[in-house]
This record gives structure tokens, sequence and C-alpha cells, in this order.
């Protein structure tokens, strides 16, 4: 009996790790295809930085999550060839068509200030905001619930 209970008190702990290790595997596939620098992590959220000054977030989870951020003007031609690779390492759907969806999303965002496009198993969505601070764009794609 006294295993038993020792067993059943050890349960969360083993089964935290995994948990955890399933948002570290998605946030070294992200780094390893972006070459984005970790900032602050938390069980299931991260913030990176990445080149040009592109703020990076990641969403764990069952519909996981990777948006981009940059505050300024023009947009850095890195923006969408990087927001290509981290949806790819996020939604492992190509690049090129996650790119391309974000040129699209962002292009309608310009008289919309937001827009949706669909990519497949995932949404791609981008909006543009103009505080006193100067524009900001801010991308993200998203895991559709219905892929499973």
């Amino acid at each position: 009996m006294r295993t038993v209970l020792l067993a059943l008190g050890l349960l969360p702990i083993l089964v935290l790790p995994a948990t955890a290790d399933g948002c570290g595997d998605l946030i070294g596939k992200v780094v390893a295809g972006t070459q984005a620098t970790l900032v602050k992590r938390t069980l299931d959220f991260a913030e990176l930085s990445a080149a040009d000054g592109i703020g990076m977030t990641l969403a764990c989870g069952d519909l996981s999550a990777v948006g981009l951020q940059f505050k300024g003007s023009p947009l850095p031609e890195s923006y969408f060839p990087l927001f290509g690779r981290a949806g790819q390492a996020t939604t492992g759907i190509a690049a090129d068509i996650i790119e391309a969806a974000a040129r699209k999303a962002r292009e309608s965002a310009l008289t919309t200030r937001h827009s949706n496009v669909d990519a497949g198993d995932a949404l791609v969505t981008c909006s543009l905001s103009t505080p006193a601070g100067g524009p900001i764009t801010a991308c993200a794609v998203i895991d559709k619930d219905d892929k499973h």
C-alpha cells in the first residue's frame, strides 16, 4: 500500500517533465530553424529574439502558434522568410507556403488592419497598428484544431 501511495505521489512529477520537454523540443526546432535566441520561457510559452530587431513568441500545446513582431518601418526583408521558417518548424507546413500566406495577409492588413489567410492545417494572421511609438507589424501562424 505504501508503495502505491508513493507511486501515486510521484506521478505528477513524472508527467511534468514530459510536458515541459514537448515545449522544449518545439522551442529547439524553432531556434534551429530561425537562429533566434531564447529570451524567456515558461511551461507552455517562449519569447525569442531574432535578427533585425524581430521579436518572436511561441505558444506550445495541442494548438501551437508562433508569432513575429516588428516595430518600425520599413519591414526588414528577412521578416517573411523568417516567418516561413518559424512556421514550418511549428506546423510542419512548407516554409514557402507559410511565407506566401503571410505576405498575402499583411498586404490585406494594409487596408483592413487585420487579415487571416488559410494555409492548410494552419491559419496565418497579420495585424498592423500605429501607436505613438511607430508602426507595429504582428503576424502569427496558428495550428487549426481540425487536423487531428
